[in-house]
């Protein structure tokens, strides 16, 4: 199943923790192709350090709820505490897709429910696979020019 991951960081060593976040995820996932890392600035949540954002494209055979458990299981690893939303973070890592699946559950909503108006993961995504779609969304250049415009 072809997934899509956004990765982002904003305390500590952004750039190893995301480096180090794709090692982990490529040890259980076929990673197929990783965008370059972006700066950017932080969307919602108190005053905070700009963040360092990438998207990385995969194939896998883990179930949607098992790949979301190894995703919590690296951020951990790594020092993320969920005390404020859209606050700091050393690592946060979204499942955006999973094939074309279409979920809304208590633990998992697929595609991400805000990745359609969030620059910081179309952008990169778009940097990497410039002709693909969000589910239920529409065609991903498309919707980067409408948040961009």
């Amino acid at each position: 199943m072809k997934v899509v991951i956004a990765l982002g960081s904003n305390l500590g060593d952004s750039q190893s923790i995301l480096s180090d976040a794709i090692d982990q995820i490529g040890q259980s996932v076929d990673i197929q192709v990783v965008s370059k890392f972006h700066e950017t600035i932080p969307v919602g949540g108190p005053e905070q350090p700009n963040y360092l954002n990438a998207v990385l494209i995969a194939d896998t055979q883990m179930q949607p709820l098992d790949l979301l458990d190894l995703l919590q299981s690296i951020e951990n690893k790594a020092g993320r505490v969920r005390e404020e939303r859209w606050g700091p973070r050393t690592l946060d890592l979204d499942l955006i897709t999973y094939e074309e699946l279409i979920m809304d559950e208590q633990l998992l909503t697929l595609p991400h429910p805000r990745a359609h108006e969030r620059g910081f993961v179309l952008s990169p995504w778009f940097e990497i696979d410039p002709q693909a779609v969000l589910p239920g969304y529409g065609k991903i250049g498309v919707l980067l020019q409408h948040i961009a415009g």
